[in-house]
């Protein structure tokens, strides 16, 4: 049985009729950058949220720019000092690290919780200098980082929290969603997402108005009004159309959420009685909305090989820890000095894990990777 990575078809076909005639609703109306469409996402995703606003922007990279540069985390040709730090996990998606080098920062690596693969309060601390600026803690896969720990080191030195939640919208901790740790949140939704838009397309969520007054701004250029310039920003605007096809997809978003839960469940205890495969692990205290179901296996090269022989789908996230990209080689780390996150870039495989599954596919899945581990 061939079972996808994911299956965005199978999304789409029950909500086909719905999204085609909010497509034609924009094209009708010719209206294609900002306008009303933009205006009520970016009030859905804050009310979802449960944070004050929200400002839509053309990608979950942009978010994260966007997000630096309204903070003032930004170098222009005129500074003259030495770069800003930003702490970031080594283990993540690469626009983290990427987002903080553009801006003109410098991105300090720090090592993951092996348990749960988002940055290690215990190890944050001895990352600060006195350049430190801002931390941007990665909810990665769905789950929340332990925020109330990171906050309070970043509040008693002064530091801005930027939360990468490109995969977690929707995630909670203690009660709280996503956007509501930190000075502010970066969404994606990539068409992968479990909000994802039929392109590009991110958000930037706050309860720090002026905050996202600034961010409004630096999206359109820095302009306020037309053509006056306070800021130096960039094209970071949010397409109507990418909001008009969220609009459809936002009301599904929880449903699709708990399949997803369900379908993790099933791995767990399918998985349970085989020691070789490390099940990811949810804080009880977390609530994760599973954008990624990634497990660790000893042998996770050959895994990968024989779920693919198989027709299984999976993938690697992420091969290679940030702090060995050969970009960021003149920073000086070397292997060894983030060993949690190159363990999980060497022997994490993540899973297909999107609701519409279904119980035969899920065996398959479950029955395949047993196999694999096994070296049979």
């Amino acid at each position: 049985m061939k079972v996808p990575l994911l299956d965005l078809k199978a999304q789409y076909s029950s909500i086909r009729e719905e999204t085609r005639n909010a497509l034609d609703e924009i094209l009708d109306s010719q209206y294609f950058i900002g306008g009303p469409k933009v205006e009520e996402i970016e009030r859905r995703v804050a009310e979802y949220s449960e944070v004050k606003g929200a400002v839509g922007v053309s990608s979950g990279t942009d978010a994260l720019i966007a997000s630096l540069m309204g903070l003032g985390i930004f170098r222009s040709p005129l500074d003259r000092d030495e770069p800003d730090e930003v702490i970031i996990p080594a283990y993540t998606f690469f626009a983290t690290a990427g987002c903080v080098w553009r801006v003109g920062a410098k991105p300090v690596f720090c090592d993951i919780d092996p348990d749960t693969f988002n940055l290690d309060p215990d190890q944050l601390e001895s990352k600060i200098t006195p350049k430190t600026k801002a931390i941007i803690p990665v909810h990665l896969f769905g789950q929340v980082a332990r925020m109330e720990e990171i906050k309070r080191i970043a509040d008693s030195h002064g530091l801005k929290i930027v939360e990468d939640g490109a995969q977690a919208i929707g995630a909670v901790r203690n009660g709280l969603k996503v956007g509501n740790f930190g000075d502010c949140a970066a969404l994606s939704f990539f068409p992968t997402k479990n909000l994802g838009g039929i392109g590009d397309g991110g958000m930037v969520i706050s309860n720090d108005e002026a905050l996202l007054k600034k961010v409004r701004e630096i999206r359109n250029h820095g302009m306020e009004p037309k053509y006056f310039h306070k800021h130096v920003g960039g094209n970071f605007r949010l397409d109507a159309i990418q909001a008009a096809a969220l609009l459809v997809k936002l009301p599904h978003l929880d449903d699709w959420g708990r399949m997803r839960r369900q379908n993790a469940a099933f791995y767990d205890l399918a998985f349970s009685e085989v020691p070789e495969i490390k099940t990811p692990k949810i804080l009880p205290e977390n609530y994760s909305i599973y954008n990624q179901y990634v497990v660790c296996v000893p042998n996770r090269d050959e895994c990968m090989e024989k779920l693919k022989a198989a027709g299984i789908g999976c993938e690697i996230y992420y091969p290679l820890a940030l702090h060995m990209q050969e970009c960021f080689a003149p920073l000086g780390y070397k292997k060894g000095d983030m060993p949690n996150s190159e363990y999980a870039a060497a022997h994490s495989l993540a899973l297909p894990i999107y609701p519409e599954l279904g119980q035969e596919r899920l065996e398959a899945v479950a029955k395949a990777l047993k196999e694999a581990v096994a070296r049979k």
